[in-house]
């Protein structure tokens, strides 16, 4: 431990005073000599603590600098972290900066490691007191302040294991996700200098991987960007995120969307190798439900459409002045696929959605689309058709109000209505599933009539995911029924003409 120098101060001046007072009084000096050196020496400490006054005066000067000077200079945001050398003074200034806003579990002792492991998808651990990485061992360190005797040697008080991603039930991807050791331990007199602060942070950290199934669009927003969104807002941006697994094209494609998140550009925490030190920690990541929100579990109360307002804050800047909203023709989007799942009679559906009196686009995302571009596009429609697949997580772009139709093949209604029909009822949309009858699927023409891969899915289903896979969803393509399709087409026009009249009366 880094004695303060102004303590030592105090104590080197006692002593040597002490031992004036002794040597006259040894002298047999009369009782007003001594008195005299008495208030010569409340003099002496009168000095010494105008001269205390005076080096707090500059202290606080100085911090106010630190703090003032980013703005007064153009920078466009504040420091996150301060830079330690291996100065001891600079580690144990930096240890009196103050974290803002506690963790959820407000009442972790300092020191200690609190991890609720009662939920069936996360595990989420806090941590607060003073916390370093260590990430060449997959290893966060807290070190307690004890009552025991200083020692070079350090004690284990407590030792954590956490995979931070939110599929805790699904042994197999979880047996892909790097595990973290949080350990508490005694602080020892002197720390080696691979656990010597090097950048200080005066943030909370929320400790969480992006691996698992990042790639799939559903996954990425499930599993990993609502779930960040439900544990980090009531940060207020001031906190940052430390990364296990870290993609950079992940960080490109969802930077408009963190940038609403923190303040602070992501820690790569397994290429970084600096000891990155903080005051509070989160490690993993709260999750509800299926691109879900749920208020009473949410700091503020916060819903699905809260997010849905933050995502039009990452992205309306993005959006053209030409794509703005026509009052005139209701827009229809389809979200095209290719491969499984496709709509075979797409061009038929293109003019029959122009019969009944839409503007039609068709949009096909793929990996390397930006997200700005599906956001303009889906944000500015009014109603949405697209086949039950991943591609249909996009309907969080959509305004509340507008028009969800989801193409339900064989064999995936339960899938369906959980993933995004729930949360699209969920987000304030007007959901229509239409789930297609056997001769609509390919699969019709591939088994016999009366094989329960037609007439029975779900007894086909409860053999396991691989049959679902294989034959639902890696192998059935869709013809629609356009007679049959035509009735939701009119059935949403109406309500796209319904609502834009009423949106001119409210202009008027």
């Amino acid at each position: 431990m880094v004695n303060n120098p102004n303590t030592c101060y105090h104590h080197h001046h006692h002593d040597r005073d002490h031992h004036t007072l002794r040597k006259f009084d040894d002298q047999g000096l009369l009782g007003i000599s001594k008195n005299m050196m008495i208030k010569e020496d409340q003099m002496k400490l009168m000095k010494r603590a105008k001269s205390k006054l005076f080096s707090l005066l500059c202290l606080c000067f100085f911090s106010c600098t630190l703090i003032w000077l980013p703005l007064f200079l153009g920078f466009p945001f504040p420091f996150s972290y301060i830079l330690c050398g291996d100065s001891s003074e600079a580690e144990n200034f930096a240890h009196e900066k103050v974290g803002s806003n506690p963790p959820t579990s407000s009442l972790v002792p300092n020191g200690t490691i609190d991890c609720d492991r009662s939920h069936f998808r996360t595990d989420i651990c806090y941590m607060k007191g003073d916390i370093r990485t260590y990430s060449r061992a997959f290893s966060i360190f807290s070190y307690a302040s004890t009552n025991l005797p200083e020692s070079n040697e350090d004690q284990v008080l407590q030792h954590e294991t956490i995979k931070p991603y939110t599929r805790k039930w699904e042994t197999s991807v979880m047996n892909t996700i790097d595990q973290l050791h949080l350990i508490s331990k005694t602080k020892p007199s002197s720390l080696d200098s691979d656990h010597k602060c090097e950048v200080w942070h005066d943030i909370p950290a929320i400790f969480f991987s992006t691996g698992g199934y990042t790639g799939n669009v559903y996954h990425e927003f499930n599993d990993g960007i609502i779930p960040l969104y439900i544990t980090s807002q009531h940060y207020d941006k001031k906190v940052i995120f430390v990364v296990l697994e870290y993609h950079d094209w992940w960080y490109t494609k969802y930077a408009p969307i963190l940038s609403q998140l923190s303040d602070y550009p992501p820690i790569n925490f397994n290429s970084d190798p600096r000891t990155h030190c903080f005051r509070e920690a989160i490690v993993g990541l709260k999750i509800h439900n299926e691109l879900a929100i749920e208020s009473s579990l949410t700091k503020g109360n916060k819903t699905i459409l809260d997010f849905r307002n933050l995502l039009g804050q990452a992205f309306d800047p993005f959006v053209p002045l030409s794509s703005s909203l026509s009052l005139k023709r209701p827009k229809l989007l389809i979200l095209s696929r290719k491969g499984s799942r496709s709509i075979t009679n797409e061009h038929s559906l293109i003019k029959l959605a122009h019969r009944v009196g839409f503007d039609v686009q068709v949009l096909k995302p793929n990996r390397n689309t930006e997200l700005a571009s599906i956001y303009s596009a889906l944000s500015t429609s009014d109603v949405m058709v697209g086949v039950h697949g991943a591609a249909m997580t996009h309907l969080l772009f959509l305004r509340p109000s507008s028009v969800l139709i989801q193409v339900i093949p064989l064999g995936t209604d339960w899938a369906s209505e959980t993933y995004y029909g729930e949360p699209a009822k969920k987000l304030g949309l007007k959901y229509i599933g239409y789930k297609i009858n056997p001769m609509e699927s390919s699969l019709y023409h591939k088994y016999k009539k009366n094989d329960p891969i037609l007439t029975d899915p779900e007894s086909v289903n409860q053999k396991g995911w691989e049959f679902t896979k294989r034959i639902y969803l890696g192998d059935q393509n869709v013809t629609l029924n356009l007679k049959r399709f035509k009735k939701l087409l009119v059935q949403a026009f109406e309500d796209c003409r319904l609502r834009n009249s009423k949106s001119r009366a409210g202009l008027s």
